[in-house]
């Protein structure tokens, strides 16, 4: 009888190791794993140089408070990653997952207004479907009904008025008025932020909106004295093949940048936030701290593992990968969109890459959710990993299929995604 608590009441396998994008439970069974866990695993697992940095950093200098202590390997890390991200100036606070540091960006959010003397700025706007995290602060931002509905009592739903989702074929610039009529109504001196996934990620699998919605949201919030969030946890650090996702709308630099699972891939609990000159100057010419902490920021073994990462993207040439692949795998995704007519749409950038799923004859969701978990359960079964979601269309209608699968997949390994999924599909399809 085991002592773990699990997630759900379902029957877990034992997972007891890994190699590239494989997993192996304690039965045998080998898995693709498609979704790089949750677009984690951006490099695949069992990297030596990512093992041998983490134990330097361990015998080395294993743990220091934030109040107390930077580190050499913060420091250095801090730079460069600032540099691969072409930020100069900002500053990068880590924190060990990406609700963390959901939770870091809001708060620096509201203490910014603050420490300029607008404590009027409290409200942070998002949009609906989203996901940022499951903290109570960042799962509040969330707009994504099935995880946020049993804790509504404990959220104060007039800090976080929710925004529409962009529509991909709509114009972009023209879209995104939609955040200034939101202002307006609001009354924009007591707002401090928008905040929003460049590319949706868990809850509407690989949403982009159409060229000029970002341009021009930057300007409104620029406009009305607004912070830009860009929510990268899942999107950045290459998964889109470039280093952050909202830069493939022509020049889009946020205020405060949102950063995660691609950092450390999965070696080591790391995420944090990017921060420009501006916010921080804020701050640290105001009060002179940031009125926020976290036990394990900044943690040096997690720091050391997001070194080596960032040493394998740049050395392996992963962004580049990510941008080839993905229009490899986009293309099969369409050849697997004409066998199976219950995949509506196959969207995505890099690889983060979406199937949206509904009924053929009408073209909509399904009224009744559930075609996305059984096709996700059908490729586990034939040992595929996928990422399943619903609720894109009202917060439960909306079945989709989220794929990332790591960035160092070779083509024979992509071939074997789109051939489990066919299968999967195929099973599925018998029973609908």
């Amino acid at each position: 009888m085991s002592s773990v608590f699990y997630r759900s009441a379902l029957p877990y396998p034992v997972a007891v190791r890994a190699d590239g994008p494989y997993l192996w439970d304690s039965a045998g069974k080998r898995y693709l794993d498609g979704a790089s866990g949750a677009l984690v695993a951006n490099i695949g697992q069992g990297r030596a140089t990512v093992a041998q940095a983490m134990s330097l950093a361990a015998r080395t200098l294993a743990f220091v408070h934030g109040s107390q202590f930077s580190s050499p390997v913060l420091e250095e890390y801090s730079a460069r990653l600032m540099q691969f991200l072409e930020l100069p100036g900002y500053r990068f606070w880590a924190v060990s997952g990406g609700s963390e540091a959901t939770e870091s960006a809001i708060k620096l959010s509201r203490q910014y207004h603050a420490e300029r003397e607008e404590p009027g700025r409290y409200r942070i706007i998002t949009r609906r479907p989203s996901y940022h995290g499951a903290s109570l602060g960042s799962l509040a931002a969330s707009g994504m009904g099935a995880r946020r509905e049993l804790y509504t009592p404990l959220i104060n739903e007039d800090a976080w008025p929710k925004l529409a989702a962009p529509d991909p074929a709509a114009d972009g610039a023209q879209d995104a008025e939609t955040l200034r009529t939101l202002l307006e109504q609001l009354g924009p001196q007591t707002v401090a932020a928008f905040m929003a996934e460049p590319v949706v990620g868990a809850s509407d699998a690989a949403l982009a909106p159409a060229p000029g919605y970002y341009e021009r949201v930057s300007e409104i919030c620029r406009e009305f004295g607004v912070l830009f969030i860009a929510d990268e946890v899942m999107s950045g650090m290459g998964r889109c093949g470039s280093p952050l996702a909202v830069r493939q709308w022509s020049d889009v630099t946020p205020d405060i940048l949102v950063l995660g699972k691609g950092l450390a891939a999965g070696y080591a609990p790391l995420a944090g936030i990017a921060a420009s000159p501006q916010v921080y100057a804020a701050v640290m010419g105001g009060s002179g701290a940031f009125k926020h902490g976290f036990t394990y920021a900044g943690h040096p073994v997690s720091v050391a593992a997001g070194a080596a990462v960032l040493g394998v993207l740049e050395q392996e040439g992963l962004l580049r990968r990510s941008r080839e692949l993905g229009i490899r795998l986009l293309e099969g995704l369409r050849e697997l969109q004409s066998r199976h007519p219950v995949m509506l749409e196959v969207r995505g950038r890099g690889l983060m890459l979406g199937v949206v799923l509904g009924d053929p004859e009408t073209g909509q969701s399904f009224q009744t959710p559930g075609m996305a978990a059984r096709v996700g359960r059908a490729a586990f079964g034939l040992g595929l990993i996928t990422y399943p979601g619903s609720g894109a269309v009202n917060g439960v209608r909306g079945d989709h299929l989220l794929l990332g699968p790591p960035l160092s997949l070779t083509d024979g390994q992509a071939d074997e995604l789109l051939e489990k999924l066919d299968a999967a599909f195929e099973l599925v399809g018998r029973e609908f």
